[in-house]
């Protein structure tokens, strides 16, 4: 920045061959309006970039009140510096520090400081780098640092913004632009591959089958599809359809907190759980009636298993009792608790901390009956009776399971066989060569959904084992088990046994 003096008709101008000095107007009030009135400029109020030049005092400005020079005194027609007469020699100057300030500018860029700058320009301007040494080595030039320091920084700062396009020129600009949208484009597929959406999971076929269950995506997307009309009236803003989706069976798939799964996704304790309760009730009411049911006779017998074609062409069903433990020993204080309450073989009504189901699988390995849990310690027989099983048997047909559960008198009821496959011992009429095959083959399918869903090796947290609905005894946790169960079907199975 050129400093021009603002005193009406004075053309002195701050470069590099004049000896004047220029001085900022004083910050005390009072000396201020001093050297204003001294100016006279009608109306003109100065800013932060006036200046005096020092022709306007005897010899320089002071600070001393007492001094002739504490305020400007010197004001006649003819304030021109001598250096400054020639409007010629004026123009020639200015090209003369264009050239060095883009000289000086461009080497400070280049990381090489302005000393080498001043170097260069020695040898570039021999002439001019003299003028400038007399100009610093200039006792007025000197004494007036006090308050142009500010000035001098102010200066360099705007000869590095008005000459920063000279050293650009020397920049590949389409460069350095192809490699910052390279970077943002690996950023972008880094931070996508790490989050759990959509297009991180469409072409994932093991990562969605870690956080889902499920085999492939094919398999996620229509499970999406079925649901999608029933989500309609959940008011969720801060997830999708899907992430709602994918919250609730990573939930029953990797048995996650509801904590962790609000830091996760971004929301709160509270939105999780709203979300997953939901979501268990409408996979419920849609999914499981359409993946969870009992086949006919001619379905079954056309897709035995060849070790059973054989031995046992009218095997229905393979069944089997498995316990969920809770959190917290449940209390028997509410209606619904006490009518889940089965007095056991000593007519004692005892609840113990465990939730009891009986399950039902298919030969091939479907899960095609899941009885509601019931509290405490009840029997096999109790349980089998009242949970419906037997109202689904044909006469004729067989029941397979791999201990003895105490129903071969009420499965004799029906005009059907209960069989064990633990060998030839007495009470187990299963005693031909393929028995241990099979009872391995039956503790593979039985234990399919557990393993396939941690959320159902317990313990379950107390929220979910009360009824979620006034009008059904169905408890959370019941429909966490039959959407596990028809999660179960809709992937590839245990391997027929062969």
């Amino acid at each position: 920045m050129v400093h021009t003096c603002v005193v009406a008709g004075c053309r002195n101008r701050r470069t590099p061959g004049t000896t004047l000095s220029f001085y900022r107007f004083p910050r005390d009030p009072e000396r201020k309006q001093r050297w204003i009135a001294a100016v006279n400029r009608e109306g003109w109020v100065p800013n932060d970039g006036s200046r005096l030049c020092s022709t306007h005092f005897i010899s320089k400005q002071v600070k001393n009140p007492r001094s002739p020079d504490y305020v400007p005194s010197v004001f006649t027609t003819a304030h021109l510096c001598p250096e400054m007469k020639e409007p010629g020699a004026l123009e020639v100057l200015d090209k003369q520090e264009a050239r060095v300030e883009a000289a000086n500018a461009l080497l400070f860029l280049q990381g090489q400081g302005r000393s080498v700058a001043g170097e260069r320009a020695h040898v570039e301007h021999p002439e001019e780098r003299k003028q400038e040494a007399i100009v610093e080595e200039s006792p007025s030039s000197s004494l007036s640092t006090d308050e142009d320091e500010d000035d001098d920084e102010s200066i360099n700062e705007s000869k590095k913004g008005r000459f920063c396009q000279a050293s650009d020129a020397s920049v590949n600009f389409d460069d350095i632009l192809k490699a910052l949208k390279r970077e943002n484009q690996t950023l972008r597929e880094s931070v996508e591959k790490m989050s759990l959406s959509e297009s991180s999971l469409r072409n994932d076929a093991e990562k969605v089958k870690f956080y889902t269950g499920l085999p492939n995506y094919f398999v996620l997307e229509t499970v999406m599809w079925l649901l999608a009309p029933h989500m309609d009236g959940m008011k969720n803003v801060r997830l999708s359809k899907f992430q709602q989706l994918l919250l609730t069976l990573m939930r029953l798939r990797l048995d996650l907190r509801n904590q962790d799964l609000a830091y996760r996704f971004g929301v709160k304790v509270s939105t999780v759980t709203r979300t997953v309760h939901q979501m268990v009730s409408i996979m419920s009411s849609t999914l499981v009636p359409t993946a969870v049911f009992w086949p006919s006779r001619a379905e079954l017998r056309k897709n035995l298993p060849a070790a059973l074609r054989t031995s046992h062409p009218d095997c229905a069903v393979i069944v089997d009792c498995f316990t969920v433990p809770f959190e917290e020993p449940v209390s028997r204080g509410s209606q619904h608790q006490q009518q889940r309450v089965v007095p056991n073989s000593q007519g004692t009504g005892t609840s113990f901390n465990v939730l009891k189901y009986l399950i039902g699988v298919a030969p091939q390995g479907v899960v095609t009956f899941v009885s509601r849990g019931v509290l405490g310690n009840v029997s096999d027989k109790s349980l089998t009776e009242g949970c419906g099983l037997l109202c689904k048997l044909l006469p004729g047909d067989i029941v397979l399971a791999s201990r003895d559960l105490d129903i071969a008198d009420s499965v004799a009821a029906r005009g059907a066989q209960f069989k064990i496959t633990a060998g030839s011992s007495e009470g187990s009429p299963l005693a031909d060569p393929s028995s241990e095959s099979l009872q391995r083959y039956v503790d593979r399918v039985i234990s399919m959904v557990k393993q396939r869903y941690a959320m159902l090796t317990g313990p379950v947290e107390s929220p979910f084992t009360t009824a979620s609905e006034r009008t059904s005894n169905l408890s959370t946790f019941d429909k966490i088990v039959q959407v596990a169960c028809a999660l179960n079907n809709l992937c590839i199975s245990a391997a027929p046994l062969e």
